[in-house]
């Protein structure tokens, strides 16, 4: 597509898909040709009724969005990821300490991990972790196309849940405010304005849904290169200092976010060939990562690489304003995985990937690990 037909209308529905690293960049660039209310498109279809996912700040343009990412960056900056990190890397240890010679990586670690970071955040109950996980299954799985009746009345269901539960935590925090996220956001103050309760909502829901599923596929895919390629293994385990390359690479080689859904304003021309005002666009971000036109032999992994230019968490008004914690929990994860097992084996078997339009990752991931005291046996 990027050779032949870099900006072209592809199923469902004539969405049109921009392939090439710089159309994807201009897109990105300018909010006021390509709305993120293409997320609302994608995520909010008639048949779904509201969606608090599709009514966040990521289908927003300014200065909505500028005012909300104000209020919200105060609650969610450097400082929360630095506060969490030490307790995040012993529950990582712990998590790890339990993986058997084989066994489900998601649901062992891919999983369990980001949604105890998202919880420790948020200040949300840690006996709800299995809930989060189904949640955010079934609000990702949107599309514009009707699914069966059963799967329509299920979405809708867990909108419901999700939203209900949520409006409870911040009754609670209002009535009896608390040293996490949710309490600062029911403070949170500029120029004189607070958040709702909606939009606190709609925040939650982005948070707790961008920073599960995204984190529990980079890690997945991560084990999965690591269990095709043991000499990076070998690599990473000799020197553990090169993991926080390894992850950079990774999110533009294999990241788990794909599109980031927009609406043309108004008629643009793309490499030559014209979007009509109104079009839903689904920049593809990881086809702009693999852009042999940016990147220097793109199907190569290369540790040294390093991140200039990568589009897997967005760019400007919109660039992720989780991208430090993801970093923070790869790094962690990955740091315990290697310090105690010196190869990873896939389990024989097709793997069975997602179907969304924005993420990618596998839906289980069965491995064998040997731990390092047992690799010289």
């Amino acid at each position: 597509m990027r050779r032949v037909s870099p900006v072209c209308q592809v199923d469902p529905g004539g969405m049109w898909a921009v392939t090439r690293y710089e159309d994807v960049l201009f897109v990105m660039k300018n909010p006021a040709l390509f709305s993120s209310e293409g997320f609302k498109v994608a995520w909010q279809p008639p048949w779904v009724g509201y969606n608090p996912f599709a009514n966040s700040m990521l289908a927003m343009d300014p200065p909505a969005h500028t005012r909300l990412r104000s209020l919200i960056h105060r609650a969610f900056g450097a400082a929360t990821v630095a506060r969490i990190e030490p307790r995040l890397r012993a529950v990582a240890v712990d998590l790890t300490n339990r993986l058997v010679e084989e066994t489900d990586f998601i649901q062992a670690v891919g999983h369990p991990l980001p949604a105890f970071a998202i919880g420790e955040i948020l200040g949300l109950d840690h006996a709800l972790h299995s809930n989060f996980k189904r949640w955010a299954d079934d609000i990702v799985a949107i599309t514009p196309e009707l699914p069966r009746p059963e799967d329509a009345e299920r979405v809708r269901t867990t909108i419901a849940e999700l939203s209900g539960y949520l409006m409870e935590v911040i009754a609670k925090r209002r009535r009896a405010p608390v040293d996490d996220t949710v309490s600062d956001l029911v403070r949170a103050e500029s120029d004189g304005q607070r958040l709702t309760d909606s939009e606190i909502v709609e925040f939650l829901v982005t948070l707790l849904i961008g920073g599960l599923e995204t984190t529990t596929h980079l890690l997945s895919n991560s084990l999965v290169f690591l269990a095709d390629n043991p000499e990076m293994m070998r690599r990473l385990h000799a020197e553990p200092g090169l993991i926080a390359l390894f992850v950079e690479e990774m999110l533009r080689y294999d990241g788990p976010v794909q599109t980031l859904p927009r609406i043309a304003t108004s008629d643009v021309v793309l490499s030559g060939v014209t979007i009509p005002r109104g079009a839903l666009v689904i920049p593809i971000i990881a086809s702009a990562n693999r852009d042999e036109a940016k990147f220097k032999d793109p199907d190569r992994f290369d540790l040294h690489r390093g991140s200039q230019g990568g589009l897997h968490f967005g760019h400007g008004v919109h660039f992720c304003i989780g991208a430090a914690l993801a970093r923070m929990e790869a790094r962690v994860a990955l740091e315990a995985v290697i310090a105690r097992f010196q190869r990873v084996e896939r389990v024989p078997g097709e793997l069975q990937y997602n179907r969304t339009l924005t993420v990618r990752g596998p839906v289980t991931l069965p491995l064998r690990f040997t731990p390092v005291s047992a690799a010289g046996q």
